[in-house]
């Protein structure tokens, strides 16, 4: 993969996002903002992130138009922009640079000499989130790349004075292999992005490529099969560090025990010695090896074991983690963006172990091609919750070629209701009335997804307000 000169940014004066409300668009906005460079941006809907852009003082289009171009002398973008949008083929013919979203990462990773980039399948905004929190209260200014916002740096990203940046890296399209890792974290593998990668095999050889770029430190999963395939035999000199579930690791979490509500603690342990007790606020015991993997990190990068109890003992996630957005009549609403079978998995068995009556999974599918690729997979981890609603397959960036529609998900699905209708909204509307009427106090919803699913959340919190009343 080709490395980005950091010279690149030099001498630009107005740099144009084409999709600045995206997940990942957004914190490289705020970067590149709070040094002095002039932005605008566009977007085809209104978000609370778009208020946030507007709110430092960013001008932002809503709909996407060729004029919209007018006087940027770069253009950056995201994957999910198809070929056919307007503003993205009058980009290309402008003669200016256009970049796609993941080039202009990397051209930031570039810039620090202490960069610590967050891979793996599942777990990749809170571990990051969990490090910059941890690094950040410790008082270190850092510089933070994350999927999701963090309310301890109100928003997604972060531009600090030290060395140090944290940063997602994402294998979608092995836009990982782009960026500069000093220290790379790796938290699993599984299957996942198949359209591209095409098998399991594929999927490991790219993690190993991102671990064979590394200059200093890998710290993988030791209980994660697939995630010590990707570096047996590293031979780039990087000290490898393993954290996972047991002793074999160098830290691992000893005395689990859930308190109450969403709250774990368990012992943080360092080759058979206690380093401290942690506490967290985000439920699972997934969440458990999160919380070890972001210590590992943060202690190579100087905090103290101390500094991970600190930092993780007001952490109750990042937006889109098991959010909580509210109770009505006894019924509690949160959003999750788990999107892949593993994660909805994982997340499905934490719920199901806080103590509801019963769990919801309310569950938009996202992507054609994964959903008929892992369609069995998906069914399965649906089905540990005892209630299944699911809406129409949100295509994204694909169009239907895989002729799958979210009928055949709930064939396979016990009891399974589904909404199939194209108009979104419409769609949502009926989710909604359903969850409403049928939820009964003491149950827990969860709506799952990495699409707008958690505005599904915020209609049914409403729908279930106007049944109170």
């Amino acid at each position: 993969m080709e490395k980005f000169d950091k010279s690149v940014l030099d001498g630009k004066k107005h740099i144009h996002f084409i999709g600045i409300g995206g997940s990942g668009m957004y914190p490289l906005a705020q970067i590149l903002h709070s040094k002095g460079y002039n932005l605008s941006g566009s977007d085809n809907n209104e978000t609370d992130t778009l208020a946030a852009v507007r709110a430092m003082g960013i001008p932002v289009f809503l709909g996407q138009r060729a004029e919209n171009i007018e006087g940027a002398d770069l253009i950056v973008h995201t994957a999910a922009i198809m070929a056919d949008n307007p503003e993205l083929i009058a980009a290309k013919a402008s003669g200016v640079p256009v970049l796609e979203r993941s080039d202009l990462l990397a051209i930031i990773t570039a810039q620090f000499g202490n960069t610590v980039c967050v891979s793996g399948t599942h777990g990749k905004t809170t571990t990051s989130s969990m490090i910059t929190q941890i690094l950040k209260k410790k008082g270190i200014d850092i510089t933070a790349v994350i999927g999701g916002k963090l309310p301890l740096i109100h928003g997604s990203g972060i531009a600090g004075k030290s060395d140090i940046m944290v940063c997602e890296a994402c294998e979608f399209m092995d836009h990982f292999l782009k960026l500069s890792s000093d220290v790379s974290v790796i938290l699993n593998v599984d299957a996942d992005h198949l359209d591209y990668f095409g098998s399991l095999e594929n999927v490991i050889k790219s993690f190993r490529k991102f671990a064979e770029q590394t200059s200093r430190a890998v710290i993988v999963n030791g209980s994660d099969e697939n995630s010590m395939k990707a570096v047996q035999g590293l031979k780039n000199g990087c000290e490898i560090i393993t954290f996972g579930k047991d002793n074999s690791c160098d830290y691992y979490p000893e005395n689990i025990r859930h308190i109450s509500g969403l709250e774990t603690a368990f012992d943080l342990m360092h080759k058979g010695e206690k380093l401290d007790t942690i506490t967290i606020h985000v439920p699972g015991e997934h969440n458990v090896l999160n919380a070890v993997a972001a210590a590992a990190a943060s202690i190579y990068e100087g905090a103290t074991a101390e500094d991970v109890r600190t930092g993780l003992s007001d952490f109750y996630g990042s937006q889109r983690r098991f959010e909580k957005y509210g109770e009505v009549g006894g019924v509690t609403v949160v959003d999750d963006y788990g999107h892949h079978p593993a994660e909805i998995s994982v997340t499905l068995k934490a719920a199901m172990g806080l103590g509801y009556k019963r769990v919801w999974a309310v569950h938009q599918p996202f992507t054609f091609s994964r959903t008929a690729m892992l369609i069995d997979d998906f069914a399965k981890a649906l089905s540990i919750a005892d209630k299944v609603v699911l809406t129409s397959i949100m295509g994204s960036r694909e169009k239907n070629t895989y002729g799958i529609h979210t009928s055949a998900l709930a064939e396979k699905i016990d009891g399974a209701v589904w909404f199939d209708e194209e108009e979104h909204d419409k769609n949502f509307e009926l989710c909604a009335d359903y969850v409403a009427e049928n939820a009964e106090e003491g149950d827990l919803v969860v709506t799952l997804g990495c699409g707008d699913v958690n505005k599904l959340a915020r209609l049914i919190l409403k729908k279930l307000e106007k049944k109170e009343q």
